[in-house]
């Protein structure tokens, strides 16, 4: 198997954060005993069998085909349609849905984890899954007894597949100006008509009908989003005994020519006419629709730390194989992985993967224990604006980085290198940009609370600072002193932005502070890790691997968060 298809799933990680790294099995502690962290860590395991045999393989050839429109009808590569049928026999897309909505239910932690393999498996093929997952999420919210018999039991089986369509030609990030229709008719249906484009996984041909998820606006409605309402839409009609019909008025006009994640087929598709069925209340639809739009800013997160992973796995091993130069402090024929400036390169992806990786279970975990519990609900919130939008612009890094350890080899497609810079690109645009993440976080999750979430988060890190000073040794003692200087100038920062209020300058630095946030929560994931290893009285292999990334991030990342926080202060300039 070539590097641009070979994939090891990261179990040895999800172990240690599943059984230490927080303190406690928090997969036991989720399920109320049903399953362990190692039963979880089986789980991963096995899904990472999956994905390296079966998904990982068609991630090359799905980027060179890519899905194409033919008559109609999109056509994914060959070797798609069997692998989700396999995906889907093998009980993975109902693994992870509500137990309310007629699925296994494992915790979100578990989720993470599931949610990273496959996407460094196969991202295009991942956003499948994901937006299944998503829609399953809103139907078990908002729709009947009725919808969810028809639709939501074909969509946990992974018999059918979910798409979430909100954008128009003419309204993005402004839904507010969606003007696709849905207008009554006598039998409680509605006729659907109008234009959605950038429709991932809006036509294909691995199963046998799709649940598209539809903004509309019916005839008298408000104006703006407080006027849209959110419809079930498939692609086939469903007859009385649940058997497939006729084709429904929805048609397949073009798909994308992308930059990346080409076997993902995103769509331009047209409504005539279309019937539709009401979710949840009239004018509603956006609550509805946000449910599905959050899991997917998670889901962005796990698709950010599998693609670095993959990024990361493929440099490491090109790098150890590689001669190239004398290496300084070493003997003749030593590969480049040993070249001062490539072992920094690797062990900054490296830090950074793991940052994410933890940061994803951590968020996971967060909304396991959230329950009635409106303190860590908040807090769950307030890390999804942070985790997609600082882990989506850090894959970004991630992959780049994958290049340059490549050299010009990198350049080329040959290697896969490529491939994951070209798919990352995305990640910060789709289901929110960075800065529509960070006005949610200011706006949302800072400003209405006068930062008493952040606060609490702030104080929950200089636990752990102080943890680490308990604990000792070289390299707790420095990132102890690194963590506790950077959430200090979090909080400056975070003063100033409260300062600021509502206005322009808070706007203008929301980005940065965002990633201040996410930079300082990646620490947090580090410092966490250190004490955990430094706990563990038997030495392992991977613990002075992982006590070196902690020290790596907190010299060569976590120091970022002092150059953010000057930014944030500055407020808007010129």
């Amino acid at each position: 198997m070539s590097a641009a298809t070979l994939y090891i799933p990261p179990t040895a990680d999800y172990a240690f954060l599943y059984r230490e790294a927080f303190g406690r099995d928090i997969v036991a502690e989720a399920s109320g005993g049903a399953i362990t962290a190692d039963d979880a860590v089986e789980i991963i395991a096995g899904a990472g069998e999956f994905g390296a045999s079966v998904l990982a393989p068609l991630d090359r050839q799905g980027d060179q085909v890519g899905a194409r429109l033919e008559n109609g009808q999109v056509h994914l590569p060959d070797g798609f349609a069997e692998a989700y049928q396999a995906l889907v026999e093998s009980g993975w897309v109902s693994a992870t849905a509500p137990e309310s909505a007629g699925g296994d239910g494992l915790p979100e932690s578990v989720g993470a984890g599931l949610g990273e393999v496959w996407n460094a498996s196969n991202m295009a093929f991942a956003l499948c899954w994901m937006l299944g997952a998503g829609a399953i999420h809103a139907l078990d919210a908002a729709a009947s007894d009725e919808l969810r018999e028809t639709y939501l039991t074909k969509l946990v089986s992974g018999e059918w597949t979910g798409t979430m369509n909100l954008t128009e030609p003419e309204a993005g990030t402004d839904l507010g100006a969606i003007r696709t229709t849905a207008t009554p008719r006598e039998d409680g249906t509605y006729a659907i008509s109008g234009q959605k484009i950038f429709i991932t996984w809006g036509d294909h041909d691995i199963a046998e009908n799709i649940v598209h998820l539809v903004l509309a606006r019916t005839p008298g409605a408000p104006e703006g989003a407080k006027g849209l309402s959110l419809f079930v839409a498939p692609r086939v009609l469903v007859n009385a005994d649940g058997s497939l019909g006729d084709r429904n008025g929805i048609e397949t006009i073009a798909i994308e020519h992308k930059l990346g994640i080409h076997a993902s087929p995103t769509c331009v598709l047209s409504y005539d006419d279309a019937t539709g069925y009401l979710v949840g209340e009239l004018h509603g639809g956006l609550a509805g629709m946000f449910v599905m739009m959050n899991s997917a800013r998670v889901g962005m997160g796990h698709q950010a730390t599998g693609i670095s992973d993959r990024a990361l796995q493929g440099a490491a091993a090109y790098a150890a194989g590689r001669l190239q130069g004398p290496v300084q402090g070493r003997p003749a024929g030593t590969p480049i992985a040993e070249h001062p400036d490539v072992r920094r390169i690797l062990r900054s992806m490296s830090s950074r993967v793991f940052a994410m990786r933890a940061l994803a279970v951590h968020v996971g975990d967060l909304f396991d224990r959230a329950g009635d519990d409106d303190a860590t609900l908040a807090m769950a919130e307030l890390f999804v604006p942070i985790f997609k939008g600082w882990a989506s612009e850090e894959a970004l890094r991630v992959t780049s980085d994958g290049i340059q350890v490549y050299g010009g080899m990198g350049f080329v497609e040959e290697t896969g290198a490529a491939q994951h810079y070209r798919d990352s690109r995305i990640i910060p645009i789709y289901e929110g940009t960075t800065a529509i993440q960070s006005n949610d976080l200011i706006g949302r999750k800072v400003l209405r609370d006068q930062g008493g979430t952040v606060s609490a988060l702030f104080a929950q890190i200089d636990a752990t600072v102080a943890a680490l000073r308990a604990a000792g040794g070289e390299v707790a003692v420095r990132v102890a002193d690194r963590l506790g200087r950077a959430v200090d100038a979090a909080r400056t920062a975070t003063d100033a932005l409260l300062g600021f209020g509502a206005g322009r300058d808070a706007s203008a630095v929301s980005v940065p502070y965002l990633m201040l946030l996410g930079t300082l929560a990646g620490g947090w994931m580090h410092a966490l890790a250190v004490v955990a290893v430094v706990a563990h009285q038997t030495p392992r292999d991977e613990d002075a691997a992982r006590l070196t990334d902690a020290d790596f991030y907190a010299a060569h990342h976590l120091v970022r968060v002092h150059a953010l926080a000057e930014t944030v202060t500055a407020g808007e300039i010129g």
